[in-house]
């Protein structure tokens, strides 16, 4: 019974690991700057 909590203590540590570092291993400075809208983007459609 102990190894059966024990081996699931450990695969809850792993997921925490997991998601932790997708969530907060991105860019240092965060996300990059959309480019400024191209003229043919800033017209208005026909």
């Amino acid at each position: 019974m102990g190894l059966i909590l024990l081996e699931a203590l450990l695969a809850l540590v792993v997921l925490v690991l997991i998601v932790w570092w997708t969530m907060f291993s991105g860019r240092k400075g965060g996300e990059l700057k959309a480019p400024p809208p191209t003229e043919d983007q800033r017209l208005p459609p026909p």
